[in-house]
């Protein structure tokens, strides 16, 4: 019998997901020193023997989610490359090992979800810190966004300057928020509490008050929420590199040329060419059926 209050068949078998993903090293760096992963999981039932009419079973039956994920290193020297690698291996083994892979949401299992997502990431953080007190070699920092989810319901999380964006009927909007002092910040300093940038990191152009390794008292502070797709929706997972040199409008017109995901991931990268650091957009297509 299905679920109470879950349509049959569930979204997470009629929901189609086609990605796109491409990274290019900058012309200042010896290494890439982002990295992403995409992955699918899901659950199937596999009827291999029965003595029931086929008719009245369904013998193979399959669901599925997805998630995607960028980190972007932070030093030179390789020590970024080091950091984002460290961070994405230790976030794909804990899903492997720990994850529960849920399927079919509702607003219990939307709350396990996020706070299992928070340890992991705070799992990946305390890896970052530790490796960095063992190992001959400067501080490791990394940003790391992500987003994840099956059917229509989708969730992000996110620390530092990478970004998470959610294209819907010509309309680009950011998911995520920058943890980076600005002149936005300097504008606001008056009213709100400054920052302490202690433990902050930097790039060739920003202030990075939030990053996994960062060592600082508490951890960084960690975005988690959840949101729904529909038909055509795109999502877009970025590092700096594409953000500071490409404005949000020229690529908004890009992800409305609807060209097929992997296209579109390449066509981002290449209107950064120019980047001073290295640039990588995975690129989300969800088709969802009436």
């Amino acid at each position: 019998m299905p679920e109470e209050g879950v349509g049959f068949p569930p979204a997470s078998t009629r929901v189609r997901v086609t990605f796109g993903a491409y990274s290019r090293r900058s012309r200042l760096h010896t290494v890439n020193e982002d990295h992403y992963a995409i992955a699918e999981y899901g659950r199937h039932h596999n009827v291999l023997m029965t003595s029931l009419p086929e008719e009245e079973i369904q013998k193979r039956y399959a669901e599925h989610g997805y998630g995607m994920v960028v980190a972007d290193g932070l030093g030179g020297d390789g020590k970024g490359e080091a950091a984002s690698r460290l961070a994405l291996e230790t976030i794909m083994r804990l899903v492997l090992l720990f994850g529960r892979w849920h399927l079919r949401i509702d607003a219990p299992i939307a709350e396990e979800i996020m706070d299992r997502a928070e340890r992991f990431v705070r799992h990946a953080d305390s890896t970052l810190v530790h490796d960095s007190l063992e190992q001959p070699r400067p501080q490791l920092q990394t940003t790391l966004t992500a987003v994840w989810g099956a059917g229509r319901d989708l969730f992000f999380c996110h620390v530092g300057h990478s970004r998470a964006y959610l294209f819907r009927r010509r309309q680009l909007m950011r998911l995520t928020r920058d943890h980076t002092l600005g002149v936005d910040t300097a504008i606001r300093a008056a009213t709100a509490p400054l920052v302490d940038v202690s433990h902050a990191a930097r790039d060739l152009t920003h202030i990075i008050t939030e990053t996994l390794g960062m060592a600082g008292p508490v951890g960084p502070h960690i975005e988690i929420d959840r949101f729904t797709v529909v038909d055509n929706d795109v999502i877009l997972l970025c590092t700096n590199g594409l953000t500071d040199s490409v404005d949000e409008a020229t690529i908004a017109d890009a992800l409305a040329e609807n060209r097929p995901a992997d296209a579109t991931s390449r066509h981002l990268v290449d209107l950064a060419a120019d980047s001073a650091d290295d640039v990588t957009a995975l690129v989300a297509r969800y088709h969802v059926p009436a």
